[in-house]
């Protein structure tokens, strides 16, 4: 585990006072590391009032999505507070159910991991519509609606949390969901005076380590490839970093 306080004159800026909030990056199936970072969270946090927030991504690549579903569905009944936010690979899968004639790329996003994680086999060999006829008949009530909840930003303090980005120039609530869930180049290139008034803390881009450019925070540290599933931690007017691996 790596805990460290995040320094180089960053803006100031505060979470809510008298809450420490986590913010986790994308989990992509790997739910092994989920449950060993949320054992370092519940150590961490060690009685003190906390609050987590999930950037999404919690599908795909990895083999065991069902089971980070099924970890998130555990979390969400143990700390109803927690806000779980959509990335672009939930958005997709659902996509593929809807339409899986119009969809098929998912499976070429690492879709496949997650249909054998559900028990759907011979993903390779069968039409795209038998895949997701049989995926919607083993998918569970309580995955489809917890991913049909699932929202695409949320402010808290002087912090705004999205999977992706935002819009440069554009207020929050005129975003469009393709740029929350999808956004990259033109988000990371903002100039100062397109970008939002809030600190963003996002995921989507895989970085070696947790990037903290003052003004946006990027904690994907591509955990199903690295071993390393991070979380921001911000309380008060202080950030630092918790993860499974070295970062």
């Amino acid at each position: 585990m790596l805990n460290k306080l995040f320094g180089g004159g960053a803006p100031k800026s505060r979470a809510p006072d008298g809450v420490r909030l986590y913010a986790v990056g994308d989990i992509h199936g790997c739910a092994a590391l989920l449950g060993a970072l949320l054992e370092l969270i519940e150590k961490d946090s060690a009685g003190a009032p906390a609050r987590l927030i999930f950037l999404g991504d919690y599908v795909d690549r990895g083999a065991d999505s069902k089971g980070v579903i099924d970890a998130l569905l555990k979390v969400k009944a143990e700390r109803p507070d927690s806000i779980f936010l959509k990335g672009n690979h939930e958005q997709a899968m659902l996509d593929f159910l809807e339409r899986p004639d119009l969809n098929e790329e998912w499976l070429h996003w690492g879709g496949d991991k997650t249909l054998e994680s559900y028990g759907v086999g011979d993903v390779w060999t069968r039409r795209p519509d038998t895949l997701a006829r049989d995926f919607a008949r083993r998918l569970p009530e309580a995955h489809r609606s917890f991913l049909r909840e699932l929202t695409l930003y949320e402010v808290l303090g002087d912090y705004a949390f999205v999977h992706a980005g935002f819009k440069p120039g554009l207020a929050l609530d005129a975003q469009a969901p393709e740029d929350c869930l999808w956004i990259r180049s033109a988000f990371h290139n903002a100039r100062a005076d397109e970008r939002p008034d809030k600190i963003v803390v996002h995921g989507h881009h895989p970085v070696k380590k947790p990037l903290d450019a003052g003004w946006r925070i990027d904690v994907d540290t591509g955990a199903v490839w690295s071993g390393a599933l991070t979380a921001i931690v911000l309380e008060g007017a202080t950030r630092r970093f918790i993860s499974t691996g070295k970062i």
